[in-house]
């Protein structure tokens, strides 16, 4: 029997140590391993026994988190999943505790958040889970699981027997956990003439658009959080916006996306199955898929979807991934044509815009 992953909570309000003890003792799978008050106490429980992840609030005593992140990641790395009020929309700490090595950000509002975790139970034991599978770069009574819905509650599965006509080249990129950085380490090598990328990494509702700014900052190609109707163009990234669908729509020879409301599908809103199902209904062997780092299995029915219609498929490898979970499973259903490191990703988006001509016909 695989032994239970052990956590350390640590949160200088007793209401929320309280509050997260209850929501893990409800997973099987998962124990508390002791609770600290500042990081000073937190550092003194890792000395007698290392747990498996740790929940770090950033506003404490004596030592703020953001300080004990960089300190934990420098002298003994930990799984640590940031769950702070500081990490709120547009908040520029929020790329700080990733880029120090968080692997994941459970965001906490100001007011009632003891309801707010209680009613994010799932997500909570589901983020510990990711963490503790996760690699580490160098620097009450048992909740019920809603019923998994697939990407036919969105829209139909495609039919492969169609051909699609020659359009304009699109990427559509899916990711998870260990995503945020990741893509940042594609999206940052490529030049401005780059063929039209779409992208769904999971994140809380109002993050992707501060997520968008930060990467638009940084890399040649423009990248902005997604809005209904926007076209997908050469030398643009559009990236879902949280808490919504994002599909692929066909224009002509061109593309826009189409940011819909809808159930939760792979347990994700929005879901990578969603956008890859999309682009194999509409753009075929115009597009390139790629599935990278993540927890689960959203995107590898849609990845198997998109090859079927004759698209590219790529999965990122093990050695590369923070979580080998979403790939893993693309490659076990036979989805990924290509499994690369994610330093060969780049190199892959820009070949097959090369080879794909703008608005070649069929």
């Amino acid at each position: 029997m695989t032994a239970p992953i052990r956590v350390l909570v640590v949160d200088d309000s007793a209401s929320v140590r309280q509050t997260l003890c209850q929501i893990l003792d409800t997973a099987p799978d998962i124990t508390v391993l002791g609770t600290a008050a500042d990081p000073f106490v937190a550092a003194r429980r890792i000395q007698e026994e290392v747990p498996d992840v740790i929940i770090l609030d950033l506003e404490m005593p004596r030592m703020d988190g953001l300080t004990f992140l960089r300190k934990i990641m420098a002298q003994k790395p930990i799984p640590v999943i940031i769950c702070s009020t500081l990490t709120e929309a547009g908040s520029r700490i929020l790329f700080e505790v990733l880029e120090a090595g968080a692997v994941d950000v459970l965001p906490k509002p100001r007011i009632d958040t003891r309801q707010f975790l209680v009613e994010s139970s799932v997500r909570v034991c589901d983020a510990v889970r990711a963490a503790a599978r996760s690699r580490l770069r160098p620097r009450s009574a048992e909740r019920r699981v809603e019923t998994k819905l697939s990407a036919d509650a969105m829209l139909p599965p495609p039919v492969t027997t169609r051909r699609v006509a020659g359009t304009e080249p699109i990427v559509c990129i899916g990711a998870s956990t260990g995503g945020t950085e990741a893509l940042r380490d594609v999206l940052e090598v490529l030049p401005a003439e780059s063929p039209g990328i779409v992208i769904v990494q999971h994140m809380p509702e109002r993050f992707t658009a501060a997520f968008a700014r930060r990467l638009d900052g940084l890399c040649a190609v423009s990248v902005k959080e997604a809005e209904d109707g926007d076209p997908v163009r050469p030398g643009q990234a559009l990236i879902a916006p949280g808490g919504r669908h994002l599909l692929v729509q066909r224009i002509g020879g061109h593309y826009a996306v189409a940011v819909k409301d809808g159930p939760l599908v792979s347990r994700h809103r929005p879901s990578v199955d969603v956008m890859f199902r999309s682009a194999a209904q509409c753009a075929g062997a115009n597009a390139l898929g790629i599935i990278m780092t993540g927890m689960g299995d959203d995107g590898a029915n849609g990845l198997l979807e998109m090859r079927r219609a004759g698209a590219q498929t790529i999965a990122q490898d093990e050695e590369s991934c923070v979580v080998f979970g979403m790939p893993k499973e693309a490659i076990e259903r036979g989805a990924a044509a290509k499994v690369m490191p994610l330093d060969r990703i780049h190199l892959e988006i820009l070949r097959f815009g090369a080879s794909q001509p703008l608005g070649r016909t069929a």
